[in-house]
């Protein structure tokens, strides 16, 4: 008797103890004859190894389907071929550090030399030559790197030491106020104003006001602007910003007058006094002389004039700290340059 075939169709021969056949069995089911597989079983009967195995793609040549011809070949499924591994050197940034910046300076703000250009100062080449000089300022720092941002509603930037207005909307004016008018942007009795001048400026959407006043009998340069920071310091006592007048006196003067001046006069509400006085001219009867004062007092120049004896005829402003009146003809306006405006910030420490 023959022994049992294992699973892969041969017999057992290391078994010595023989497992009892399908015909000893008496037709026994798999689970009850120890769970022989039908398939090794039938592997036994046929004589074929690779049925019994279940290898795909090694068909029986004598094996046929139902209608009698010879079973195909399965189509196996294609496999991935692993990949290559190259040698090659990578890109030079194919691996680029995430922490560097890739490209120019990101970041809110404008390019310092576009908002030097846009300032007046120079052009945009001429602002890099600056900025490489060590010429431009930034918030108290020097800047010598192109290509800084910065915020120009906020940044205060200075080119050889003054100050640049970088701010667009900004607006810092000159005028010559005329003889008559007053210092009010509108007036209720109807009578001739500063805000008669600038009221096409008004309507446009600008919104000014003047420094300071002048009284309607005394011309000459008069500030307006939207700069409500420099407008407070200009106006407050604390920062002495001068001021020239050109004053023409009743009688000839004498020289202890301008001693006088210059030493302090004691008026009703405490003492004043000039910082220069410069006798220029005695024509007819009358004198004219040229004071600096820091003081800001109502009608300072005219009652200083007063208590020595000399009541003023004619009182013309002519400059506030390094803003100068010039030739600029009454009722005219005019666009104060960048020293001037420079000049101005300097005097108030801004």
């Amino acid at each position: 008797m023959k022994k049992p075939a294992r699973r892969d169709g041969t017999p057992d021969r290391n078994n010595k103890k023989q497992r009892p056949t399908r015909s000893e069995t008496g037709g026994r089911t798999r689970s009850e004859t120890g769970g022989r597989s039908d398939r090794a079983e039938a592997g036994h009967r046929s004589g074929r190894p690779d049925a019994a195995k279940g290898k795909p793609g090694r068909p029986d040549p004598a094996a046929k389907n139902k209608r009698g011809k010879p079973k195909s070949a399965k189509p196996q499924r294609a496999q991935a071929q692993a990949p290559k591994i190259s040698n090659a050197k990578p890109a030079r940034h194919q691996y680029a550090d995430a922490d560097r910046p890739v490209g120019p300076p990101q970041g809110d703000g404008m390019r310092l030399q576009k908002v030097l250009a846009q300032a007046g100062v120079a052009s945009r080449r001429a602002a890099e030559e600056l900025i490489s000089q060590g010429r431009v300022e930034v918030d108290g720092r020097i800047v010598i790197e192109q290509g800084l941002r910065i915020d120009p509603e906020n940044a205060v930037v200075r080119v050889d030491g003054v100050r640049v207005v970088v701010q667009k909307d900004l607006v810092h004016l000159a005028l010559n106020k005329p003889r008559g008018w007053q210092s009010t942007m509108s007036d209720d009795l109807g009578r001739p104003c500063v805000g008669d001048i600038v009221s096409e400026r008004v309507a446009a959407g600008q919104r000014l006001f003047h420094v300071g006043r002048l009284d309607a009998d005394t011309e000459g340069l008069l500030l307006l602007t939207n700069d409500g920071d420099l407008a407070h310091r200009l106006m407050h006592p604390s920062f002495e910003v001068s001021k020239t007048y050109l004053a023409t006196v009743s009688g000839a003067l004498e020289r202890g007058v301008g001693k006088k001046l210059k030493e302090g006069v004691e008026l009703e509400d405490g003492p004043a006094k000039v910082d220069t006085f410069t006798l220029l001219d005695i024509n007819e009867g009358k004198s004219l002389v040229r004071v600096t004062l820091h003081e800001g007092r109502k009608h300072i120049v005219r009652r200083l004039f007063d208590a020595v004896g000399h009541p003023v005829i004619r009182l013309v402003r002519t400059d506030i700290g390094a803003v100068a009146l010039g030739d600029q003809r009454p009722g005219t306006l005019r666009v104060l340059g960048r020293g001037e405006v420079g000049g101005l910030y300097g005097a108030v420490g801004l």
